[in-house]
């Protein structure tokens, strides 16, 4: 593991962007007022975890959030779960994304149809109040559910914001679920109004909406109205959805201001979802207010974003990112939305992007930075890239090789800031930070106001080790609670049946000395191999360095009373697993990391499941190759993958 991170920074900031940092300001701001100690970002992360409630203030002042803050920061710190912030409060999330009304451009959008569109802060103003009349019309009053079934569209953050204005909860899935897959978590919350697309492109197909939507509506009898956007079919046929309207008719309404719902802070904004891989989705809901601080937090602070800015991320409108990129607009940056393939129709697609809006902030999974090197990318060669100066990943850990590749290959002068969170924070845990530098193979630090702790196997915080991550300070984004649980049992199963009062996440991590995190992937998907711990993704990074390679999935395999290490790897077309390939591989493994983490078998198969947010589910083929049930195979997008793991010859011996 030694070799995960390098001993000296890849990159490091110069004086003036470390002059120009939104965090530098952040820091003399508490330095003058709150405490003269805080000096650097180790000493504010210090500060935001000593001291929660002056932090989380300090954080609202500083971004200006429009509202009344109440005199109580936080009641019951010491519940996790259990602790209420600014209890007093009253906001609107739309509201304070919807502060200024100017002719800069608000959202960017392109898609690989090559369908272009532009719209102002003043536009977006105008075209959410529409809506939001319109919704008013239809009867969606506060606590009502609106949800999308849509692509990434201007359209699809117009309907959130508007549903929000209302004190509406939004919820969203992308149109490549099934009608299953949207049953099991649409069902669960039973919305008033669901917008839709026509159809949508991927990858040069086109795929209609309107038949999955005529499912839909068959079992979840709560959706009133359909909404759909004529996108990629202009003329949709809509005999099938009695309750259908076209977007344009349904916003035909003259509206000029909008009424913002003021509510508590913790007022349900997002339903979001687990990825429902080992039975039905958890409804996981989130606060206005909580969402909208720390999202603030992260963009502000952590990835440096300005009003001058254009923000990118690679995501659908079923992944949190999706959200936390749509909060980009109260800084008042412009928020860039593409639909389709990023690879499509070109795999320098995203680079062309990047160079055609001067994307300054620019996010997509570590899966396609690993395809870009794969496929011989050396963007640096072929493009500007003038305007790019932070790129974000997530999604899965960023190999150190990857890293490589970014600084080598596509800019040398860039904070590459690899993130980790998730889904039941909306937000993150370890993000990027534009005064600190970045180490080869680490996520640069911990967030601020996270009190995040590497537990062993005995529940002590360790530095250097590797073990499971954790939080024990209550933070602003955490659910509000489980849609329909209503005794929170499956909220306090979900994260601290391990630890009472402390946020147990799932993945295994180590601190670095210099405060760096690196994750070697999910805990409950962690090897053991005669006892010892390994995680999956220390593997991977060995591997996926191999172009013979494009990917891997890891698993324990019970045999002979012990646990034994099975690698699958998916081979370039037309390659085929020989001897040498796999001597290739073990050695790689065995050179880079330990003896241990050498795969007692390495199987070549034609695909690797993945859930629709592009994870791959190693859980779902443990429990194939072990005879067990996979409760939920509409949460993924490949499930007839998993029937290659079946009665594999190569594991019964």
């Amino acid at each position: 593991m030694a070799e995960a991170a390098g001993l000296d920074p890849i990159w490091t900031p110069g004086p003036e962007r470390i002059a120009q940092a939104n965090l530098t300001r952040f820091i003399r701001v508490i330095q003058s007022e709150l405490d003269p100690h805080v000096v650097d970002y180790p000493s504010l992360y210090r500060f935001s975890i000593e001291r929660p409630k002056a932090f989380w203030r300090a954080v609202w002042e500083f971004c200006d959030v429009v509202g009344e803050h109440g005199h109580t920061t936080v009641a019951d710190l010491e519940k996790m779960p259990g602790a209420r912030w600014f209890p007093e409060a009253r906001l609107n999330f739309a509201e304070n994304l919807l502060r200024y009304r100017d002719d800069r451009p608000a959202l960017m959008f392109r898609s690989e149809t090559g369908a272009k569109k532009q719209v102002s802060y003043a536009d977006l103003y105008a075209r959410v109040a529409a809506v939001a009349a319109a919704l008013k019309t239809h009867g969606v009053t506060a606590g009502d559910r609106v949800a999308g079934y849509l692509p990434n569209l201007p359209e699809t953050v117009i309907a959130m914001l508007a549903a929000s204005s209302l004190g509406a909860v939004w919820s969203s899935c992308s149109p490549d679920f099934g009608i299953n897959g949207v049953v099991d978590r649409l069902g669960q919350i039973a919305p008033k109004v669901l917008f839709t697309a026509a159809a949508y492109s991927y990858g040069g197909k086109r795929f209609n909406c309107i038949e999955r939507v005529a499912g839909i509506l068959q079992r979840i009898d709560a959706i009133e109205t359909v909404v759909v956007v004529p996108y990629v079919d202009d003329a949709p046929d809509l005999s099938a959805i009695p309750a259908a309207v076209l977007w344009d008719e349904f916003a035909d309404t003259q509206a000029d201001n909008i009424d913002f719902q003021h509510l508590p802070f913790d007022h349900p904004l997002y339903i979001l979802y687990s990825s429902g891989t080992t039975g039905v989705p958890k409804c996981i809901t989130h606060g206005a207010g909580g969402t909208l601080l720390q999202h603030l937090k992260e963009l502000a602070l952590h990835t440096d974003l300005k009003r001058s800015d254009r923000i990118f991320y690679f995501t659908t409108c079923g992944w949190m990112m999706w959200n936390w990129l749509a909060s980009s607009l109260a800084v008042g940056a412009t928020v860039v939305l593409f639909d389709g393939s990023p690879f499509h129709p070109s795999p320098n697609a995203m680079f062309d992007l990047i160079d055609g809006l001067d994307v300054s902030i620019f996010g997509i999974s570590a899966k396609a930075i690993s395809a870009w090197e794969k496929a011989g990318l050396k963007p640096n060669r072929t493009h500007r890239l003038e305007a790019l100066r932070t790129m974000l990943s997530t999604g899965s850990p960023l190999a150190p090789e990857s890293f490589d590749y970014v600084y080598r290959e596509v800019k040398t002068d860039l904070c590459l800031s690899s993130i980790s969170g998730g889904t039941d924070i909306v937000s993150c845990f370890a993000l990027g930070c534009p005064i600190l530098p970045v180490y080869r193979g680490e996520l640069q630090c911990r967030g601020l106001g996270m009190k995040v702790e590497i537990l062993n196997d005995t529940g002590q915080p360790v530095i250097a080790e590797t073990g499971e991550l954790s939080c024990s300070l209550p933070f602003p984004s955490m659910p509000v609670f489980f849609w329909a649980d209503e005794d929170g049992s499956k909220y306090r199963q979900a994260y601290f049946d391990k630890i009472p009062n402390t946020w147990c996440h799932g993945d295994y991590a180590q601190l670095t000395a210099h405060g760096g995190l690196i994750i070697y992937g999910r805990s409950d998907a962690t090897l053991n191999p005669g006892g010892v711990r390994i995680g999956t993704a220390e593997i991977y990074r060995q591997v996926e360095k191999l172009d013979e390679v494009l990917e891997s999935l890891c698993i324990g395999q019970d045999w002979d009373d012990d646990v034994r290490v099975v690698l699958f790897v998916r081979l370039r077309d037309d390659l085929q697993l020989d001897d040498a390939l796999r001597q290739r591989i073990v050695a790689t493994i065995r050179a880079n990391t330990t003896p241990r983490h050498v795969p007692a078998k390495i199987i070549q198969v034609a695909d690797i499941p993945r859930t629709i947010s592009g994870k791959i589910v190693e859980l779902a083929v443990r429990n194939v190759i072990h005879r067990r049930p996979v409760k939920n195979r509409d949460a993924l997008a490949n499930p007839e993958a998993l029937a290659l793991y079946e009665n594999l010859s190569e594991l019964q011996s």
